[in-house]
């Protein structure tokens, strides 16, 4: 099974290198260095003996720039040397994977066996022919309501979450993950990232695996608040790697989960400054829509596959900002977003997702008659449209008073309140889509038939409760 294009190349020799010149923060410079690549595994041997591992990102007029993967301190200068390794960083990949915890590095610290690799594997991925690509379809069951009745995640897809400090964001991507599967039978996997997470957070996800028995069918990528920042460059790379290697080797339906992508941002910043690069936005290097992208179109489906690789990315706004640089460059990239709200996590709802501002670009290809039902997009789009029309109410009664609404705003306002503590506040449940849906029904009964608008009288008469 051994693709040339994906296969370690060794150097026919290799030359240490004792012209270390100078250190900036997780940066090392290597002077009058030859022949040497960029994205080259380099390393770094003191003379107690110790290897660490380091990348080049740079090379110019004989002068290599290395990211040392744990860091530079302690670092002797003058009684250390560098080794060029002629290749570039790879993850071994098997199917032992699925069930086991790896560092942000992809070595295992789970106290089990070393992995026995297939493949090792390129963790920077291959490119992908953009003709090659298959539409995104398919429905994936998250067993969260507000997501798969009204912003459904489909195969293929990459989708954010926009969180909040404070807000549970991690929480939810170790719910879904423990609750997420395909309709279909076919071969299911969950492959978790999580960058930069204090070591009880890290706790909390692997006993929420445990505890959902869903362990065996997940790979773990786990790197902590205390590991090396450069290593949160490598984290999601190396979880994509296995997915890719699970999806388009094995044929499963892969769902990457990664949390925080603010977290690796703020490394990509780190890495930039200690660089001295011209910064961007906030200070944040200029290449980071690039950087991401990198990332986030490693996400989709290929003609002649069956696996899928499908991302939902959590991602912390700073402030609460949707305009800062990292949820803004992220909406451009990904086909839609979900959105935490304060408010609803001050009133105890739980998960808070503020459904007006969601999106799901490929809802649509994900469910319909045969896959869902038929009913399932005009039952989102009158929740939706009941629910705006209730929101906006709200601040209407504000100024005028709820005496003043005629009996049909009533109504509204009264959806929009039952709509939030039924359909949105579902706590650890796990629904199914058919219990999604008639959740929906339940709460569209609440007002006339006439009024439902936007739904075919077939199904109107089909689902309306009262018509039954």
């Amino acid at each position: 099974m051994n693709n040339p294009a994906t296969v370690a190349k060794l150097p026919l020799y290799t030359i240490d290198y004792c012209t270390l010149s100078y250190v900036s923060g997780p940066l090392l410079f290597v002077e009058d260095v030859h022949e040497i690549g960029y994205g080259e595994i380099v390393e770094l041997r003191g003379p107690d003996g110790q290897v660490r591992r380091g990348q080049v990102l740079e090379v110019d007029r004989g002068r290599a720039v290395v990211q040392v993967f744990v860091g530079t301190r302690g670092l002797d200068l003058a009684q250390t040397e560098a080794r060029f390794t002629g290749e570039v960083a790879h993850l071994g990949v098997s199917l032992e994977m699925l069930g086991r915890t790896f560092n942000g590095s992809g070595d295992p610290i789970d106290g089990g066996p070393p992995l026995i690799p297939e493949l090792r594997l390129d963790i920077n991925g291959q490119p992908i022919n953009p003709w090659a690509r298959d539409h995104p379809s398919e429905f994936i069951q998250t067993g969260i309501s507000t997501i798969d009745g009204l912003n459904t995640l489909v195969r293929g897809q990459k989708l954010p979450i926009f969180s909040g400090f404070g807000l549970p964001g991690g929480e939810l991507a170790a719910q879904i993950a423990a609750q997420a599967e395909v309709k279909t039978g076919e071969e299911f996997a969950v492959v978790f990232a999580a960058i930069g997470i204090p070591y009880h957070e890290a706790a909390v996800f692997r006993r929420s695996f445990e505890a959902s028995n869903t362990l065996e069918r997940t790979v773990l990528f786990l790197n902590l608040a205390n590991d090396p920042t450069i290593e949160r460059l490598l984290t999601p790379r190396v979880a994509l790697t296995a997915a890719e290697y699970l999806a388009f080797q094995h044929d499963h339906h892969v769902l990457v989960i990664i949390t925080d992508m603010t977290n690796y941002a703020e490394a990509l910043r780190e890495v930039s400054a200690a660089r001295e690069e011209v910064p961007g936005r906030r200070g944040y290097p200029g290449y980071l829509y690039t950087d991401l992208a990198s990332l986030y179109e490693r996400a989709g489906r290929l003609k002649g596959r069956k696996g899928s690789i499908t991302q939902l990315i959590i991602l912390t706004m700073p402030d609460d900002d949707i305009t800062h640089p990292i949820p803004d460059l992220t909406g451009y990239i990904t086909e839609g977003q979900i959105v935490l709200s304060r408010d609803l996590h001050r009133k105890g709802v739980y998960p808070p997702i503020d459904v007006l501002p969601c999106l799901s670009r490929l809802m649509n290809a994900g469910i319909g008659a045969g896959k869902t039902r038929a009913d399932h997009r005009q039952v989102a789009d009158q929740l939706y449209a009941f629910y705006a029309e209730g929101c906006d109410l709200r601040r209407l009664v504000a100024i005028v008073g709820e005496a003043a609404l005629s009996e049909e705003d009533r109504r509204r306002l009264a959806f929009a309140g039952r709509f939030e503590q039924e359909f949105i506040n579902q706590g650890l449940t796990n629904r199914s889509i058919e219990e999604t849906l008639s959740k929906a029904w339940e709460l569209l009964a609440l007002l006339p038939a006439r009024e439902l608008k936007r739904i075919k009288t077939e199904f109107i008469e089909q689902y309306y409760p009262s018509r039954q």
